[in-house]
């Protein structure tokens, strides 16, 4: 057990001391920042599901306690009343969705622990993101979509969070249809239909944007201890090209659909990316983590 002990061995007298395991959690947060960043997101992400788990029970007259623990734990989505209600039926996936999802889960793996490696030393930020992309691949487009698929065999209706974003013909359908709809639907109900009746459509949308902004803020420039506010202005401008490509000229200009809407939607997401992923979180963040989990 030696293994286990080590690295806290250097906080003494831990069982005499209440606060003592806290401090040493807060000290191993300091000197590895990607522990700090799953802690901050793994903490939102189960407030947010408690907070949905609440809405969705409160609507049902009965919720059967396995059903809330798979909801809590095992799965990523946050539309609970689809997921708890006993009587919401469920169409069984077809094979070919199974070998998508596994051949997306897998692709993941391989840029994470294959092509990361293949990438010149010199290059440590290539590397990064091409980590990063790997672990979005893993988890919310192949692990996530291999779960729905688990839970929509079982009998609940679980649709995927990240359905297709590549399809998206316009940025309004990338960030409200297809991309993450776990955080999306939380967002919508709790922050643009409340702040849509005082602000109005543009407003409530500025406001949604900017409240995912300063989540990603936390989770990104906290842990890096730089470029705070970058992911901000980030999902400010993705809320101001919303807007844009939903005005009368952004409808002249064709902005919500064809070809038009698709590079508009693509040059507006993806251009901006540093200012998401900036280096300092790629640099103090990504890769210590990639170390950590031996993709490096």
């Amino acid at each position: 057990m030696n293994f286990f002990w080590e690295p806290i061995s250097e906080f003494s007298e831990m069982t005499d001391r209440p606060f003592a395991f806290p401090a040493a959690a807060a000290t191993t947060a300091s000197r590895q920042p990607w522990i700090l960043m799953w802690a901050l997101a793994a903490a939102i992400f189960m407030g947010c599901k408690w907070l949905s788990w609440r809405e969705g029970a409160a609507a049902l007259e009965r919720v059967p306690v396995a059903r809330s623990f798979a909801y809590l734990f095992l799965w990523p989505g946050m539309d609970a009343k689809s997921f708890l209600d006993p009587g919401r039926p469920s169409r069984s996936p077809a094979a070919s969705e199974w070998l998508f999802a596994a051949a997306k889960t897998l692709a993941g793996a391989a840029l994470l622990w294959g092509l990361a490696r293949c990438v010149p030393a010199a290059h440590p930020l290539l590397a990064g993101w091409t980590g990063m992309a790997g672990l979005i691949f893993l988890l919310h487009f192949g692990t996530f979509h291999l779960a729905s698929l688990f839970w929509r065999t079982a009998g609940i209706p679980a649709e995927p969070i990240m359905r297709m974003p590549i399809a998206a013909r316009s940025l309004g359908e990338f960030w409200s249809f297809r991309w993450n709809r776990g955080f999306n639907d939380l967002a919508h109900r709790h922050v643009f239909q409340p702040a849509r009746r005082a602000l109005g459509i543009p407003g409530a949308t500025l406001l949604t944007f900017l409240a995912s902004g300063l989540v990603h803020d936390l989770v990104i420039s906290i842990p890096a201890r730089a470029d705070y506010g970058l992911p901000t202005l980030y999902f400010l401008l993705q809320g101001t090209g919303v807007l844009a490509e939903r005005s009368p000229f952004g409808r002249r200009a064709g902005l919500r659909r064809g070809i038009r809407g698709r590079l508009f939607a693509l040059t507006i997401a993806a251009a901006p990316a540093f200012w998401l992923f900036h280096p300092p979180f790629v640099a103090r963040v990504i890769l210590p983590f990639m170390h950590a989990i031996k993709a490096l």
